[in-house]
């Protein structure tokens, strides 16, 4: 079954084709036979695969649970799930192979795949790994500004990073449709991890330093975007989705965890809850 087929066609070729549907339509469809169920491969790196959130995978190199929002989305479409979201990918590691064991999870893809999702790019510019570096018990100016580090003498490392990353994103939008060339392929972007000023001492991030990172994870949802409306793929803004949600918000309210998790998840990445709704929009994305 392919997507394009089945939701992509305009209203007025629906409206051409129902005059000979009866002609065409199989006997088995017609006496009411299942269709055979849509065949979904999640892509991407931890903000896709759900590290710590029960139940996870029983190969522990991903740290992939089944209640991450690929799952989710499978579950609401009655999709056929292939999840090859793996912790710490990077956009490499679609074709390449992770830590030289892991297949690339570009083999996942086939002339017969429906639907692609992708979540990349974080791991790509290092701003997870920067972010631990921008931890600061104390307030200003006991300590250092990760910010002001990361900005030296008028640049930008994560930003110029991103850059730097887009187009080979792009490269591998296109690769994925010369894959699976009646897939429809909905890119995400990533949270709001903390809101505008932070929310020191409570997530102990100052203010400039959470602004600083924050802005970095919108410029990776934003070249994501960009590359999927150059590549004809389908965008989801997951920063929209988590305003209010973020680690600043109290533990019932979070979509996305603080450094100190207040769910079953790993530090600065969505939890079970968040999952869900991130689930939910890739699926409406996906119709």
């Amino acid at each position: 079954m392919r997507l394009r087929g089945r939701f992509g066609a305009g209203c007025a070729a629906v409206a051409a084709g129902a005059a000979v549907a009866a002609l065409t339509t199989p006997a088995q469809a017609m006496d009411g036979a299942p269709r055979e169920p849509l065949e979904y491969v999640a892509l991407g790196d931890s903000a896709a695969a759900g590290p710590l959130i029960p139940q996870q995978d029983v190969n522990l190199l991903c740290l992939r649970s089944n209640r991450n929002y690929p799952s989710v989305a499978a579950k609401a479409l009655g999709a056929r799930l292939t999840d090859v979201s793996c912790s710490g990918a990077t956009t490499k590691d679609l074709a390449g192979r992770r830590l030289g064991v892991l297949p690339p999870q570009f083999d996942a893809l086939s002339k017969s795949t429906d639907l692609i999702s992708v979540t990349i790019g974080a791991n790509d510019s290092g701003l997870f790994q920067q972010a631990l570096g921008c931890i600061n018990f104390l307030p200003e100016p006991v300590g250092a500004s990760c910010a002001d580090r990361l900005t030296k003498g008028g640049g930008d490392r994560l930003g110029e990073a991103v850059a730097k990353w887009a187009p080979t994103f792009g490269a591998a939008l296109e690769e994925m449709k010369r894959r699976s060339p009646h897939a429809r392929i909905v890119v995400t972007g990533y949270g709001t991890y903390i809101r505008e000023g932070g929310c020191h001492p409570r997530q102990p991030v100052w203010a400039r330093d959470g602004d600083y990172l924050q802005g970095v994870m919108d410029k990776i949802s934003a070249a994501a975007r960009e590359q999927a409306k150059a590549h004809g793929a389908r965008f989801v803004d997951m920063a929209a989705l988590t305003v209010g949600h973020d680690i600043c918000a109290a533990p019932k309210d979070r979509y996305l965890e603080g450094l100190v998790p207040a769910h079953a998840a790993a530090p600065l990445h969505p939890n079970e809850q968040g999952m869900a709704v991130y689930g939910n929009a890739v699926a409406a994305a996906a119709r």
